[in-house]
């Protein structure tokens, strides 16, 4: 599927994941969350850059069981909560995050 955001053409593959990781930027993921429906707060910005920190360190994205125990160690109780997650991402926080932040879909993920 190919993307025009701003008159470049960005590929992504059937679920919505970038072809090319280098593709990405923050009007990719404004782009990908308008398609879904969501504005990205703060909160939303917070998950997507641990996501690409992440990514970057490990050479993976992390699951949602991963994500969750990284994100209570990095910021808090609060971060590991799967409902205060699911408030921020509906449609799965590893999996939708991970398509914003321009990551590959986490392993495991259906």
């Amino acid at each position: 599927m190919e993307l025009n955001i701003n008159g470049r053409i960005i590929e992504t593959d059937a679920e919505g994941y970038l072809v090319n990781l280098e593709d990405w930027s923050p009007e990719v993921a404004e782009y990908l969350a308008a398609q879904d429906k969501l504005g990205l707060s703060d909160n939303h910005w917070k998950i997507i850059n641990f996501m690409r920190e992440y990514f970057q360190e490990y050479g993976t994205a992390p699951n949602l069981r991963i994500l969750q125990k990284a994100l209570k160690e990095e910021f808090g109780e609060e971060w590991g909560d799967k409902k205060f997650l699911f408030d921020l991402f509906p449609y799965g926080p590893a999996k939708q995050a991970g398509r914003y932040a321009g990551t590959p879909k986490p392993t495991g993920c259906v």
